[in-house]
């Protein structure tokens, strides 16, 4: 157990370290160039890309870890409790039902960038970044209803 703490820990330090190196470069590291856009001139970090692939990494590690803790959870509590475990198991289809609403609400006609010229604008990349700003929203509205919801609740219980 004692290992695990270590490792634990020596791996959020080196995230923690990396994330601090690579947000450096990207805010001092220097200028690539500048856009205009609607007559002002807008500098380019240099780090652009290394920014973005380092949160690609994070958003990966996040969904990698809480889909392992979940099939782990699923899996101990399978052998507890089967009425649990199904609980659990429809609030999993219940969200990957709202992730597959959410792509299917989204567009694959080009999205319009100023200054941009690549590819990845359009078609599943543009369907993609849609149903990630739909998810967001639900899940921000759904988080706000659940504050007020339980802020009522409280209110109600200790009232009596």
């Amino acid at each position: 157990m004692k290992n695990y703490k270590l490792f634990s820990k020596i791996c959020l330090w080196v995230l923690l370290a990396v994330g601090i190196v690579v947000s450096v470069l990207f805010y001092v590291g220097g200028s690539q160039g500048s856009l205009e856009v609607a007559g002002d001139f807008l500098s380019i970090p240099k780090f652009t890309d290394l920014m973005l692939y380092w949160n690609y990494t994070l958003v990966g590690l996040v969904c990698l870890a809480t889909f392992g803790f979940v099939c782990y959870d699923f899996v101990k509590t399978c052998r507890t409790d089967i009425k649990k475990a199904m609980q659990q198991l429809v609030v999993v289809l219940v969200f990957v039902g709202l992730i597959v609403l959410c792509w299917l609400l989204g567009s694959p006609e080009e999205i319009h960038i100023v200054g941009y010229e690549g590819s990845d604008n359009v078609g599943s990349m543009a369907r993609l970044s849609d149903a990630c700003l739909y998810l967001s929203y639900i899940l921000v509205c759904c988080t706000i209803v659940a504050v007020i919801f339980g802020w009522c609740y409280n209110w109600l219980i200790n009232r009596k």
